[in-house]
This record gives structure tokens, C-alpha cells and sequence, in this order.
């Protein structure tokens, strides 16, 4: 028996997590873009006064079109991810993003060109954003699977990171190219994803739903670095028969079957959508919107450009230590956690900056000293309120997404949650903006009262799914443990037997075979 390595395993996901470097790098990309003089001259309005200027409305329209992509196409991925594979699918999405990016940077002066070109990427960031989990969910080794995919939360915090770093660097030179070289950059990612058709292999769990046995085989083999009749490679592919044997009895899924009673579905699809809710609704994003007044009022005189920077590099260095915290902790208690240490952050922050923020656009000459005081706290908070949920709520309901559900729902759950992601996404950023004028840092009580309401709903509803095959989360589910009760839930007996029984059974009809075939 071979000893099986997951470096290959490793590697396949780093690459594919790529494609949530592709996510962030678009959502970031677009808010430099905004103020650029370049940008707002080709497709701003011109007052009275000869001045161009981006209205509210149009930068609404810029950027709610790839809100509205993203949306359709996490819902759509779920037919091509069935029809054409993991594989095919990731391949198709890459190629429509890439499109949608080359007419956006094409743009001349049509502000409904770059709106087509921000719907058209959106579809493949939308799909992508639901086909990462999903192919890495599947591939992945159960022991390493949380880390793997939580590689995806950190491509995307890279992603964006790296777009407002572009943003710093070109936002100063004349002419276009300022705002098509971050923009046309995002050719060169969606064709680097694209050359995955030369190395990438479809899903075992895939190929094995699709009646493709011995091709399934191979790529259990070879993300195991072992031969295809090594015994390990045998147990993994017994293993896994069990489970598609199970999920497939009743015939092919439909969308509302995510939401049936059978195997617990209901609840599982209703987890997922509420973690990716609960998640948009964090508080982090306002930072994003408001850190420059934040900022300046505590007296620095960063450029928004630097701000974002700040943030940025904040939430990179917050994701690395969930590489190793969500195997170590678990998803539930890094789920916990983190509802604690951001909720902690939005109620001081919110208070303290309702009663010692100055108003905003206050000369910096003119700040008290209580001012300052204020601004300094604000600043501290916002950057330990990223910080927190760049470690824990900004990955963990991506890699609950990508292993709770079993193989015949899959792509249609997860579709589910990922496009409530981007629904919540795009409200936020409708609505936020708009209330925060109104009632200024006190909007922060609002993420303070959802993130309390996200702990009572972890710890109520979220059983923990550290360690275990994406057979036996299906088994945990259908076993009714109680949430708070899960972490110490095991395998029961009975599917051992019943495993052991179907690989005899495998092992007798390969025996069979090789007897008639000397």
C-alpha cells in the first residue's frame, strides 16, 4: 500500500481558489476607477460650469451592473456545472469573464459599453464564485479541505488588495491609461485560469455521478500521487460509490428539492444562505465606503487610495492565521468568534464615533482634541473589525458552503448560496451609503445588532463539520445531532459495516471479472 500525498491536491486548489482572485480584484478594481479625472471626463456629465462629473446615479449604474451579473450567474452555473463538469464549467465562465473585461477596457466614451462589458464579467464572477467551493469541495482531502478553500477567501482578499495597490500606482497618470491598466489587467487573470483546460481534471465525485468509474479512478490516483490499484486508491473510490450510491436514489434533483425534508436538505440550503447574509450584513464593507472619513478625522491626510491600501493589506494578514484556525478551531467556533470580537468593534466604534466624531469635510486645523481622540479610536476598531472578519467570517461561510451538501443538490445549493451573497451585496451597497448620511457611525448598531443575531443563529443552527468526508456531513445531517452537540458527533457503526459491505461487494465483482477475462 502506497503512502498517498496531497501535493497535487494542494496545488490543483491554489490554482483554482485563482478564481476568487478574479472576484475580489473586480470588486476592488471599479472604486478607484470612479475618481480617476479620466475616467469621470469619458463618462461623467458636464455641468454648467464645463466640469464633468460621475452623478451618484451613474456610478450606481457602473457598479450595480455587476451585482446584477454576479447574481445570475451564480444560479447559472448550477445547469453548466451538472451538464458540461466542474472542469467544463470553470473553463466556460473564465472564457465570459475575460470577454466581459476586453469590452469594458475597449470603451471609448459609451458608459453603456462599460456597463455591458460590468454585466458580462459579472456573469463569470458570479459563477466562479459558486464553482470554486464546489470544485474544491470535491477534490479536496477531508483533513485539509477547510484550509483549502479557505486558499479562496484568501485569493479574493488578494485580489482586491492587489487592485487598489494598481489604483495607487496609475491613479496619477493622464489620459487612459489610468483606469484601463487595472482594468485590462483583468484579461491577463481570466487568461490564466483559462489555461487550466491544459491540467486541470474533472471532480472524481463528478465523473462518478456521471456513471464514469474507471476515469474517476484515474483522478483519485492522481491527487493521491499513487497508482491506480494501489489499495488506498480502491478504499477512496469504494467510499465514495457508497455515498453517490445513497444521494442518487430517487433520480435527478430538481431546485426545490434543496429545500426538502429528505436528508435534512431544507435546513442545509437555508444554513448556507443565511451564513452568506448574516456575512454581507458583517459591517466590514462600511469601513471600506467611510475609512476615509474615518480617517481624516482623526487629523491624517491619506488619499482614499491609501485608505483602501491600509484596509486591504489589514485583511490579507487576516485571513493567513484562518489557514491553520479553521481546522484548529473548527467553523463553528471560529463562527462564534468572530460574531464576539466584530460585534465588540461595531458597538464601541458606532458609539464613540456618534458623540466625538466631527461633522464631515471639517477643515483638519479646526479638530479638537476630543475629535482626534475620537477618530483615533474609530481607526483602531475599523482595522480590528477588518482584521476580524478577514479570520473568521469572511472565509468560513464559503468553506461551510463547499461541504455540506451532497452530490446530486450540490451545484443548485450552493448556486443558492452564492447568489445570496451578491443579492445582500448589492443591497448593501444600495442602501448603506444613503443611511449612513442620514444617521452617520450609528449605522454601525445595525451590524452590531445582525452579528449578535449571527451567534445566536450558529450556535443554534450550524452543526460543526471539521474533519469529516462530505459523505459523513450527509450522515451527520440525516442523524438529527443537535448543533452544539456536533463537535463531538462521529461516523456511526452501522455506515462502517455498511461501507465494508459494498466494498467486498466491489472487491468480488472486480474478482469476477478478472476470473472471466483469463
Amino acid at each position: 500500500m502506497g503512502i498517498p500525498t496531497n501535493r497535487k491536491a494542494i496545488l490543483l486548489a491554489t490554482f483554482i481558489a485563482f478564481g476568487g482572485f478574479l472576484f475580489g480584484y473586480d470588486i476592488g478594481v471599479i472604486s478607484g476607477c470612479l475618481i480617476m479625472d479620466d475616467f469621470v471626463g469619458r463618462f461623467g456629465e458636464v455641468g454648467a460650469d464645463g466640469v464633468a462629473v460621475l452623478s451618484s446615479s451613474r456610478q450606481s449604474i457602473i457598479t450595480s451592473l455587476l451585482s446584477a451579473g454576479t447574481f445570475v450567474g451564480a444560479i447559472a452555473q448550477a445547469f453548466t456545472s451538472d451538464r458540461f463538469g466542474r472542469r467544463g464549467s470553470i473553463l466556460i465562465w473564465s472564457g465570459i469573464f475575460t470577454i466581459g473585461t476586453a469590452i469594458q477596457t475597449a470603451t471609448i466614451r459609451s458608459i453603456v459599453q462599460i456597463t455591458i462589458g460590468r454585466f458580462i464579467a459579472g456573469l463569470g464572477v458570479g459563477a466562479l464564485s459558486a464553482i470554486v467551493p464546489l470544485y474544491n469541495g470535491e477534490t479536496a482531502p477531508k483533513a485539509m479541505r477547510g484550509m483549502l478553500l479557505v486558499l479562496y477567501q484568501l485569493q479574493i482578499i488578494i485580489g482586491i488588495f492587489l487592485s487598489y495597490i494598481i489604483d495607487l500606482g496609475t491613479h496619477t497618470i493622464n489620459g487612459p491609461a489610468s483606469w484601463r491598466i487595472p482594468v485590462g489587467l483583468q484579461m491577463l487573470w481570466g487568461v490564466i485560469l483559462l489555461s487550466g483546460i491544459f491540467f486541470l481534471p474533472e471532480s472524481p465525485r463528478h465523473l462518478l455521478g456521471t456513471g464514469r468509474a474507471n476515469e474517476a479512478r484515474r483522478v483519485v490516483a492522481e491527487l493521491n500521487s499513487l497508482p491506480e490499484d494501489d489499495p488506498v486508491v480502491a478504499e477512496t473510490m469504494e467510499e465514495l460509490e457508497f455515498g453517490i450510491r445513497a444521494e442518487n436514489e430517487g433520480g435527478k434533483a430538481t431546485w426545490l428539492e434543496c429545500f426538502s425534508q429528505r436528508n435534512q436538505l431544507w435546513k442545509r440550503t437555508i444554513n448556507g444562505m443565511m451564513l452568506q447574509f448574516i456575512q454581507q450584513l458583517n459591517g466590514q464593507n462600511f469601513y471600506y465606503y467611510y475609512g476615509d472619513t474615518f480617517f481624516k478625522s482623526a487629523g491624517t491626510n491619506l488619499d482614499p487610495y491609501s485608505i483602501q491600501a491600509i484596509l486591504g493589506g489589514v485583511s490579507v494578514v487576516g485571513t493567513i492565521p484562518a489557514l491553520y484556525l479553521i481546522e484548529a478551531w473548527g467553523r463553528r467556533n471560529s463562527l462564534l468568534t468572530g460574531s464576539i470580537m466584530e460585534a465588540v468593534c461595531a458597538l464601541i466604534a458606532g458609539l464613540v464615533g456618534h458623540v466625538t466624531l466631527a461633522p464631515p469635510n471639517t477643515p483638519a486645523d479646526q479638530l479638537t482634541k476630543r475629535n482626534r481622540q475620537g477618530g483615533d479610536t474609530l481607526i483602531a476598531f475599523a482595522v480590528l473589525h477588518v482584521f476580524s472578519f478577514s479570520v473568521f467570517w469572511g472565509p468560513t461561510p464559503w468553506v461551510y458552503l463547499g461541504e455540506s451538501f451532497p452530490l446530486r443538490v450540490r451545484p443548485k445549493a450552493i448556486a443558492l448560496g452564492s447568489a445570496t451573497n451578491w443579492l445582500w451585496n448589492f443591497l448593501l451597497s444600495f442602501f448603506a451609503p444613503r443611511i449612513a448620511e442620514k444617521i452617520g457611525p450609528l449605522i454601525l448598531l445595525i451590524f452590531f445588532g445582525m452579528l449578535v443575531f449571527g451567534y445566536g443563529y450558529v450556535w443554534l443552527f450550524i452543526p460543526e463539520t471539521k474533519g469529516l468526508s462530505l459523505e459523513e456531513v450527509d450522515e451527520m445531517y440525516r442523524s438529527g445531532v443537535k448543533p452544539w452537540n456536533s463537535p463531538q458527533w462521529r461516523p456511526s457503526e452501522k455506515q462502517i459495516h455498511d461501507k465494508a459491505g459494498v466494498a467486498t461487494d466491489v472487491r468480488e465483482v472486480k474478482e469476477k471479472s478478472d476470473e472471466e477475462s483469463v
